[in-house]
This record gives C-alpha cells, sequence and structure tokens, in this order.
C-alpha cells in the first residue's frame, strides 16, 4: 500500500526522537557560577569548617550563595553563587578568608540531574562569546630558543672534547655560531674528527686568530628553522597542560603564524591568574652536583624550591639536558617503599644522559627548575611626539632546584629520580616533567576580555534570533502549504531538538557564530520539504491521484534534495577543516545542522505525512492539506 511505514521504520523514528530529547534536556539546566578552592600543595585538603567561614564572609558582603560541597576525597571545595557578576567580588573575599595557603579560581559548576549525567548526556559547552571570558595572544621568542639550543650545544661540545682529550678554549658565541679555539692544526684537526657524524647541523670553518686556529660551528638555516618550529609546538603543548590547571570547560588554544599562539579561556574572568598561569615561562635542567674541590668557575649555587629550609646546593655550570627532552615522568614507590619518579627521554635525550653518567656513579643529580618572572620597568619613550614614561615588561630569571639524587647506575632513557621528601613532592615532580617547560619565553602581544554580561546579552540575542526565524519559517510553511505546512513544521520542531542533541552528545562548543548556523539551518532544514510539496503539487497538476502523487513526490525529489545538501555539507566540512575559532563553531553546527534537517525532512515529514493522509480519500479535503 501505497505512503505506508514498516512498523520497525516507525519505531526507529520514535527511538531516534527520545534520544534527542534526551540528551537535548541537559541544556535546560545552565551552569551556575562558582568558586572553586583547593590546596596550594598536593597534600592539603579542604574542610567543611573552610566552607562554612566562606558562606559566611559572602553572606556578610551581601553576596547570595546556593551552597557548597567537598570533593570526594576533600582535595577542593566549590562554592555555588546564585548571580555570574558575583563571581570575581567572591574570588577576592574568598581569597581575603582564607590566606595564601589555598588556590581559589572561579569556575562553572553543573546542575544537570545525576542520571543524565550517568548516561553520558551534558549540556552544551559555551564558548568565549557567550560564556565570558579572556582572549590572549602570545608571542614566542625565538631569539631566546635559538639561544637556549645554542647553550646545550656548547655543553655538550664541551664535554665531547674533554672526553677526547683534546685541549681546548670556549670563546664567546657569535650570533648563532659556537666558537673554540685550539693551539695547534693538531688539535684542530682532532676536534673535527670527533664531530664529523655526529653533529650535521653545522657549517662548519676555520680561521687563525690571535694565535689560535678556531673552529666555528654554525647552525644550518634549516636547523634553525627546526628549533623554532620545535619551540612553538613544546610551547603549545606545555600551555594546553597549564590551561588544563584552570579547569575551563572547551578552551581553544591553537598556534596562529609562525611564531604565535592564541589561548582563549571561556568563563575566566580572572585575568591576572590566567595570566599567571600561562605566561609562566619555565624550563627544567639536568646538571651534575658539584664535587667537592671543583674550581669555582665552574660551580653555581641554588636554593631548593621546595621551602623546607635545606641548605643551598652546588652544581656543574655544564648542562646535561633540558626538560623538553623528558617524553613521559610517572611517580610510584621503589622496593624500598620510598617515592621515587620513573622518567623517559627521547633518544637523543638517552644518548646524552648516558654519556654524562657512564663515569659519574655515586654523585648526585640535580634538576634544576627555571623560570622566567616579568618584572616591569619604567622608560620614557616619545608618544604622539610627547616624551612620556612607559613601562614595559623585563624578565628576571629565577632558578631554583626540585630534586637533587644520587645516581645509582649509568642511565639511558629510561631512570628514575629517587631521594625524594614525600610521595606528594614525587607527584608534583612527575607532573611537571610531564607538563614540560616552555622551550622558549612567551610575551603578551595581545589581550582581550569579554564579561560574563556581554555573554550573556549575546546568549539572549542569539535565542531572540532563532525563535524570530522559527516563527517566521511556520508562518511561511502553514500559509503556502496549510496542513502539510503544519507537519513540516512540527518535524523542524524535532529537527532543532536532534541538533541540540547532537551537539550536546559530541561536545561541540555553542559560539555566537554557531547560533547563527543555527538560525541559518532552521530556514535551510524545511527547503526539502518545499521541493517535496511542489513536486507532489506537480503531480495533482498532471492527473495522479492523490495518494500517487505524495508518493512520487517524496521519492522523485529524493535525489535533488541528496545533491543540495551534500554539497553544502562539504562547504561545512571546508569551512571547519581551513577555518579557525568562530568559523569552526559555525561550520560545526552548520554540518550537523545539515544532517538532522535531512533526517527530519525526509523521514519524520514522511511518517507524519503517511500518519495523517496515507491510505485516506482527500478529493474533498485535499485543498486543506495543500
Amino acid at each position: 500500500m501505497l505512503n505506508r511505514y514498516p512498523l520497525w521504520k516507525y519505531l526507529l523514528i520514535v527511538a531516534v526522537l527520545a534520544l534527542g530529547l534526551i540528551y537535548a534536556t541537559p541544556n535546560l539546566y545552565p551552569d551556575d557560577p562558582a568558586i572553586q578552592i583547593s590546596g596550594a600543595s598536593s597534600t592539603q585538603t579542604i574542610q567543611q569548617a573552610d566552607l562554612q567561614r566562606i558562606e559566611q564572609a559572602l553572606n556578610e558582603a551581601g553576596i547570595e550563595t546556593k551552597g557548597a560541597e567537598l570533593s570526594s576525597n576533600a582535595s577542593s571545595g566549590l562554592v555555588r553563587l546564585i548571580r555570574m557578576s558575583d563571581q570575581l567580588p567572591a574570588q577576592d573575599i574568598v581569597r581575603r578568608t582564607l590566606g595564601h595557603d589555598f588556590v581559589v579560581a572561579q569556575n562553572l559548576a553543573a546542575t544537570t540531574p545525576d542520571w543524565l549525567l550517568n548516561i553520558g548526556a551534558g549540556p552544551m559547552k559555551l564558548g568565549l562569546d557567550l560564556a565570558g571570558g579572556v582572549h590572549f595572544l602570545l608571542e614566542v621568542d625565538m631569539d631566546k630558543a635559538i639561544e637556549a639550543r645554542m647553550n646545550v650545544y656548547d655543553s655538550e661540545l664541551r664535554t665531547l672534547f674533554r672526553g677526547e682529550r683534546i685541549r681546548y678554549r670556549s670563546l664567546p658565541h657569535q650570533g648563532t655560531a659556537l666558537q673554540f679555539g685550539f693551539t695547534d692544526a693538531a688539535e684542530l684537526s682532532a676536534a673535527q674528527r670527533a664531530i664529523a657524524g655526529k653533529y650535521n647541523e653545522f657549517q662548519v670553518t676555520t680561521t687563525s686568530r690571535d694565535n689560535m686556529e678556531v673552529l666555528r660551528l654554525a647552525l644550518t638555516d634549516a636547523k634553525q628553522s627546526e628549533i623554532r618550529n620545535y619551540a612553538v609546538s613544546q610551547n603549545l603543548t606545555t600551555v594546553r597542560n597549564r590551561v588544563n590547571e584552570l579547569g575551563v570547560a572547551e578552551p581553544l588554544v591553537q598556534r596562529q603564524g609562525a611564531n604565535r599562539i592564541v589561548v582563549e579561556l571561556p568563563g575566566v574572568q580572572d585575568t591576572a591568574e590566567a595570566k599567571r598561569i600561562l605566561g609562566k615561562t619555565a624550563n627544567l635542567e639536568f646538571r651534575l652536583a658539584a664535587e667537592p674541590n671543583a674550581p669555582r668557575a665552574t660551580v653555581e649555587t641554588f636554593e631548593f624550591r621546595d621551602g623546607m629550609g635545606r641548605p643551598p646546593a652546588d652544581i656543574e655550570r655544564s648542562i646535561i639536558l633540558t626538560g623538553d627532552q623528558v617524553t613521559d615522568a610517572q611517580s610510584n614507590f621503589d622496593e624500598n617503599g620510598q617515592p621515587q619518579v620513573n622518567i623517559r627521554l627521547d633518544g637523543h635525550g638517552g644518548e646524552l644522559m648516558t654519556r654524562a653518567t657512564r663515569n659519574n656513579v655515586g654523585r648526585g643529580m640535580a634538576v634544576l627548575f627555571i623560570e622566567q618572572r616579568e618584572v616591569p620597568r619604567t622608560v620614557r619613550q616619545e608618544v604622539d611626539g610627547v616624551m612620556q614614561e612607559v613601562s614595559v615588561p623585563t624578565f628576571v630569571e629565577d632558578k631554583s632546584i626540585i630534586s637533587l639524587a644520587t645516581i645509582q647506575s649509568t642511565l639511558g632513557n629510561q631512570f628514575r629520580i629517587t631521594g625524594l621528601g614525600s610521595p606528594a613532592e614525587a607527584s608534583e615532580l612527575a607532573l611537571l616533567l610531564r607538563a614540560g617547560g616552555l622551550a622558549a619565553p612567551m610575551y603578551f602581544a595581545e589581550e582581550r576580555t569579554i564579561g560574563p554580561s556581554l555573554g550573556a546579552e549575546n546568549i539572549s540575542s542569539g535565542i531572540t534570533a532563532t525563535q524570530i526565524g522559527f516563527l517566521l519559517v511556520v508562518l511561511f510553511m502553514v500559509v503556502v502549504y496549510r496542513g502539510f505546512g503544519v507537519l513540516a513544521s512540527i518535524a523542524l520542531s524535532f529537527n532543532l531538538v536532534l541538533l541540540l542533541a547532537l551537539m550536546s552528545l559530541l561536545g561541540a562548543t555553542l559560539t555566537l557564530p554557531g547560533i547563527a548556523g543555527i538560525v541559518l539551518t532552521l530556514g535551510m532544514a524545511v527547503d526539502a520539504n518545499v521541493l517535496i510539496f511542489s513536486r507532489i503539487r506537480e503531480e495533482i497538476a498532471n492527473g495522479a491521484s492523490i495518494q500517487r502523487a505524495v508518493h512520487e513526490g517524496f521519492d522523485k525529489a529524493f535525489s535533488a534534495i541528496i545533491d543540495g545538501n551534500l554539497t553544502t555539507l562539504l562547504v561545512g566540512v571546508i569551512l571547519f577543516a581551513m577555518g579557525t575559532g568562530p568559523i569552526k563553531g559555525f561550520a560545526v553546527t552548520l554540518s550537523l545542522g545539515i544532517v538532522t534537517s535531512m533526517f527530519s525532512a525526509i523521514l519524520v515529514t514522511r511518517a507524519l505525512v503517511n500518519l495523517s493522509v496515507g491510505g485516506r480519500d482527500l478529493k474533498k479535503s485535499w485543498k486543506l492539506w495543500l
């Protein structure tokens, strides 16, 4: 019989629509603005009394709260607020109440019922323009990246020359070139033989100067480009790891151009905290502990970073390797039940570690933490033709020891660090090594803040635009196509539900351009129905029976619908692949909307038409339907 679906197809459509309703439902439960509190160290816990003090302080300041809760292991606490605008003042109050022993950050707390969360149903994440937040453009200092690598090469080559018993004299670097002096041509030849085959990243030249034979090793352009690309890639990875510390939902961290990184943090209004975590320029160095009678010129003295009052330690100036050559670090316990950190290096790092530790078993090896701290400096500059005092950033380098352990055997690309004070210290060291340090300093080239009130206004405008678009489409369909237009409008409602459900299920981020994509999808969704209903009218005009016209209208319009939607979907895929940020948000909603539109316009509308007019004699009432 014409215009009848088998039972399984109706059940399939109902099941899909039911799942769509379930997975779209979490979007009816918006997140609560909240303040999250955690200990400054991994061993510190939050007490219920601390949360009570916080709530009391907030209430005295006139800030309403919804309640407070502890995490399962008491490592953090959460205070829910009523208004998003209260987050910044609430954060300041909590910091003053608890002091500096706790880390206080803004967050968004889910309100979705547990039964929905247990089946993987959660609300869509909001982008920067809807949730508010901060946008940073970070610029990587490429010169520092080259300089850091040159220092490592310098240390490697001096170790190599000493191992080969080649007498040399270190000379100042000349740009991107290392220089070594030798007393005669024989020593120079020996150095060249030692380097040959091991270092193909240098352009080697020789010259005579000041009664010395000078060996000049200049980095090739290809190697410099490789170092620069690696510095940006390593910094990108490290920034992503640091963003995880902020607990931000759906952050955007991506490379822009040759030496810049874009960071967008939705829901974050504390720019100072975000800048502190993201802009911390830190790296790690592995060095040998100094021997008792070592010349002072070869030794540096550093404090320990843990603040436990341990006396400073002397370590060698020569660098074994840096933290960017650590590929993995895990904390656990040794055979005596003492905390340790198991470390894995890349191939080059393993070779350097073996070479450095082969003859140094029993000596200490230090892990040095190096941080670039920004210090503002006032200078006089001409601004618009007038000399003014302008604050410019300068950077001071702080170095401290985070671990000093004994080398127990020759080390390769896998080894362990022992002698740690506690399991918490081992865990924090492993986390630091895994996250990695920045391969080069970064500067904030641009900073932009979007307030939560502006985000709320964008959401309101987007919802209004969606409602108006939906109503206009429904009005057009009902006026032009009568009863069939009503059925198409019902299918359009399900299309919107399915689109929201898919975006929630896939964890897509909703942005303002994404809302524009939803509005566009609503307009395009009825294109298929317009083609089908126009085809039905043509079949009736050609003398076909009503039931035959409906059947032919859906069947003959199918190929045109597929062709039109596939070409649009192709454009959406290209936009997603080539675009960034807002363009990706638009492409996601457009592409998903095409998929849901085809399902609703073809299957759902056809099912509704079949149930409404299938098998019925509509000769007298046909004008009411189409």
